[in-house]
């Protein structure tokens, strides 16, 4: 694992400025080829650096988690190091955008909205939304919802998205971070969160006092790498590894390496998708 590089990261956003040679604003095109960053020797990949267990940043300052575990060895079969780039929900679209990063492997569900703005590769993880609330007042239905009632989101996700589209009329509270939600949660600032439904049962099963009244809110999608639109060099190379990677049941191996001890092994076929075959995955590659 590499060491969290705070200071670069932090400077290279704050200039809008690219990071270890990843596109710059003045090429043709905001993103670098398969063959360019083989020869650079270096990939950047953006993660989540406190969204536990999937990607986070540990007591020794290295990244952990489960789409760290396919980031390493992404960057080994690759033969390049590897440079995090901590991003949050919401900047994951614009990281790619900006050429700031190569690969987003920031627990990214597919959607046609973000299809139509970023390349999804095959996908490695089912999801649907899930909403967690106190044990005291558990929401058990969005119809539970008073009034003056809100439910916490993260700007930029699924669960914003869905919330705004088909319920309209609920007051959402938004925040950048997942730490943040969390904390909002804990001290009683809403009566619920919406999110990923892995993320709100890790949630509840790591706290007590905290209930997933709504474990599956909506349809099931899928979590897949995204790259940067129209960089079909790396998209390639993404979805014949991952094909590849399902051959040995790499995905499984990831899951218990870094998810059973959250969510044991009742949860491993149900989440874990090998060598990205699932109905979506061929709808993945014509959005």
């Amino acid at each position: 694992m590499k060491k969290k590089q705070v200071i670069a990261v932090l400077a290279a956003a704050a200039f809008g400025t690219t990071f270890l040679g990843a596109g710059s604003a003045f090429a043709d095109e905001p993103f670098r080829t398969l063959d360019e960053i083989k020869e650079s020797g270096t990939i950047n990949i953006g993660v989540f650096s406190d969204k536990s267990p999937f990607g986070y940043v540990d007591e020794n300052g290295e990244y952990q988690g489960y789409d760290v575990y396919l980031a390493e060895r992404l960057g080994k079969d690759l033969g390049v190091e590897i440079n995090y780039v901590s991003t949050e929900a919401a900047s994951r679209i614009e990281y790619l955008q900006t050429g700031k990063v190569d690969i987003i492997l920031a627990n990214f569900t597919v959607t046609e909205e973000r299809a139509e703005e970023v390349d999804f590769a095959l996908p490695y993880m089912n999801v649907a939304l899930g909403v967690v609330s106190p044990d005291d007042a558990v929401v058990e239905s969005l119809d539970d919802l008073g009034e003056d009632d809100q439910v916490i989101v993260i700007s930029g996700t699924t669960a914003e998205t869905y919330l705004v589209k088909n319920y309209p009329e609920i007051r959402l509270q938004k925040y950048d971070a997942y730490a943040e939600a969390k904390t909002a949660l804990e001290n009683g600032n809403a009566a619920a969160w919406a999110n990923d439904n892995t993320e709100v049962i890790a949630f509840a099963i790591e706290n007590e006092g905290f209930t997933v009244g709504i474990p599956s809110l909506g349809s099931a999608d899928t979590i897949a790498p995204a790259v940067t639109k129209g960089n079909e060099t790396l998209l390639d190379w993404l979805n014949e590894e991952i094909v590849a990677l399902g051959e040995e049941q790499f995905f499984h191996a990831d899951y218990e390496a870094t998810l059973l001890d959250t969510y044991g092994a009742d949860y491993e076929d149900t989440l874990v998708v090998e060598g990205g075959a699932v109905g979506a995955a061929a709808e993945t590659e014509t959005e």
